[in-house]
């Protein structure tokens, strides 16, 4: 992609993908007889088709489009790790392959093995959504099997969490945000130095506490993606470019990610999170080694194979 740091390889650190499954879950959720043309018809967004490989067609095509390199995708439900593996098989050149979980299901172990033999890279755990705590010893044996694997990471949704589709459609979200203080890592990153963890929006309003995880503990990334609205909460008031600057202080240019959050078709790729960031780190005077780094240089160096 062409930017004033030249020809950059965009590779995006956070994508949501909506599939087929997906659509039905949130559909039998309702409660409703419906078809995913049709709750898809009500969002006014496109309905995926169920055949993964044209999916990653209709991804590749986007990608291509906006000249980004390589995007992560995440399944966005837990049991749709088929789905992400699907598409990381047919084009293992252009997606990187996540997973939503939640490590409280019986088989959770398990899940996590076929999942990382399957391709995928990433392991998302929600501990808000799922209502858990990453200090619970019940999470021992997934971040062992972490531990275990070269070239994943784990990604833990910290902070504020609302999922826009499920407020679209009704839903109820009963989260659990005392769950989601980035503090909590603190003491599983130190006994888990081998794992990469990665949070995602800066922290997602706990911005403060999660410069310092990242100061204590060097095995914290922080991905960018979204537009990134819980600074609203930031007394006083900071601009998209004071994020990056103590973002870039505390964790250094190589501990982050740039992520888009993007997830549904017709809007496709964000672009305008794209622009929005690389206007900040212009307005921070970065040079081209770290713009490179960010836009894509850090996720290929955890990931690349």
């Amino acid at each position: 992609m062409e930017t004033r740091w030249g020809d950059i390889e965009v590779r995006d650190a956070h994508a949501h993908l909506f599939s087929y499954p997906f659509f039905q879950t949130l559909a039998t959720e309702r409660g409703r007889s419906e078809t995913v043309e049709a709750l898809t018809g009500e969002l006014g967004w496109e309905a995926p088709p169920a055949d993964n490989r044209a999916l990653a067609a209709r991804w590749e095509a986007e990608l291509d489009r906006h000249g980004v390199r390589r995007s992560v995708l995440m399944s966005s439900v837990p049991g749709d790790e088929a789905s992400a593996a699907a598409l990381v098989r047919a084009r293992p050149d252009r997606f990187y392959g996540y997973f939503m979980f939640n490590p409280l299901d019986d088989d959770a172990p398990a899940r996590v093995r076929k999942a990382f033999d399957d391709g995928l890279q990433g392991l998302c755990l929600f501990p808000a959504m799922h209502r858990f705590s990453v200090q619970d010893e019940r999470l021992a044996p997934i971040w062992a099997l972490a531990a275990a694997r070269r070239n994943v990471v784990v990604f833990v949704h910290m902070g504020v969490l609302t999922v826009g589709v499920r407020k679209k459609l009704g839903l109820p979200s009963k989260f659990d945000m005392s769950r989601s203080n980035p503090i909590d890592l603190h003491r599983v990153a130190l006994e888990y130095p081998g794992v990469t963890f990665v949070i995602p929006h800066l922290g997602a309003g706990f911005f403060r506490e999660t410069l310092m995880l990242g100061d204590l503990v060097p095995n914290v990334c922080l991905d960018t993606s979204s537009g990134n609205g819980w600074i609203r909460y930031l007394l006083p008031a900071v601009t998209l470019a004071d994020v990056f600057r103590k973002a870039l202080e505390v964790y250094g240019p190589e501990r982050l990610l740039f992520g888009s959050d993007s997830s549904f078709f017709p809007r496709g790729w964000n672009r305008e999170i794209f622009d929005a960031q690389a206007a900040a780190l212009e307005e921070l005077n970065v040079g081209e080694t770290t713009a490179r780094a960010v836009f894509g240089g850090n996720l290929e160096r955890l990931l690349g194979r």
